[in-house]
């Protein structure tokens, strides 16, 4: 994870045929990622999102 991703700690995740999470964006603020949660499903209904919060596997990496 880039410094620049540890600024953006919320994430959009779409689940792939393979069962495994893939990251389509990264936002500083829940509401944000919220809002463009909503827009994925709605565009793409049969398709699973979720919003994460995705923390860097090693704390220090941030800082």
């Amino acid at each position: 994870m880039t410094y620049r991703d540890c600024l953006k700690p919320w994430a959009v995740a779409r689940l792939l045929p393979n069962l495994q999470w893939v990251i389509i964006g990264r936002y500083h603020s829940r509401s944000d990622a919220d809002g463009h949660l909503q827009l994925c499903r709605q565009r793409i209904p049969n398709i699973q999102f979720k919003v994460v919060f995705d923390l860097p596997k090693q704390l220090g990496k941030c800082q």
